[in-house]
């Protein structure tokens, strides 16, 4: 009845530390949880299952998002790029009748209502659904079950996006500016 919960956790952030030594998806946020556990967390109200991609060896982030209530899965090759990713989750989770959202691990500031928006939006037939706000195309995604093929092609650092640029997408509008917001420096992250 629902569809699977995809949260993307396996890239290296180098934008945020360049020198690799800080994980800014174990960067901590006003109220205690980190930049993952966020993100895990707000995915986890609208979704029963998620699974969580990470690294292989990535100990402490597999740790925080098991603790927010998501399966681990280990992308032996994410090195290769986000789509490494997304692909071994589709293949996971398949097949998935209703199909997947996509939600990425440093986008913690996304509402659950917005989750909840692009669920029903397949609900309702769309066979790809984006948040909008403000005029802008954000994050996460919903694929219905009929792209499991063309996901499962993806190759790359882009994700989806060829997808997103060739599909028939549902735009969902939302009054939540957490689908445009992630982390990628230190001075995305909010002061205390």
């Amino acid at each position: 009845m629902y569809p699977a919960g995809i949260l993307l956790a396996a890239g290296r952030g180098s934008r945020f530390d360049p020198s690799g030594a800080a994980n800014k998806l174990l960067a901590p946020l006003p109220g205690g949880y980190t930049v993952a556990g966020a993100a895990a967390r707000n995915l986890r109200r609208v979704l029963p299952n998620v699974l969580a991609v990470v690294r292989p060896g990535d100990f402490a982030l597999t740790a925080e998002l098991r603790a927010a209530g998501c399966d681990i899965l280990e992308c032996l090759n994410s090195s290769e790029g986000m789509a490494a990713s997304l692909v071994d989750a589709v293949r996971f989770t398949s097949p998935s009748p209703f199909g997947w959202i996509v939600a990425l691990a440093d986008m913690p500031f996304v509402e659950p209502s917005s989750i909840q928006a692009l669920w029903d939006a397949l609900a309702d037939g769309a066979s790809i659904a984006a948040p909008v706000f403000a005029g802008q195309r954000g994050n996460p995604v919903a694929f219905a079950p009929e792209h499991r093929d063309a996901l499962l092609a993806l190759r790359g650092d882009q994700g989806a996006r060829s997808l997103l640029q060739a599909g028939d997408v549902t735009l969902v509008e939302v009054d939540d500016p957490g689908v445009l917001r992630d982390v990628d420096l230190r001075s995305d992250l909010p002061a205390d």
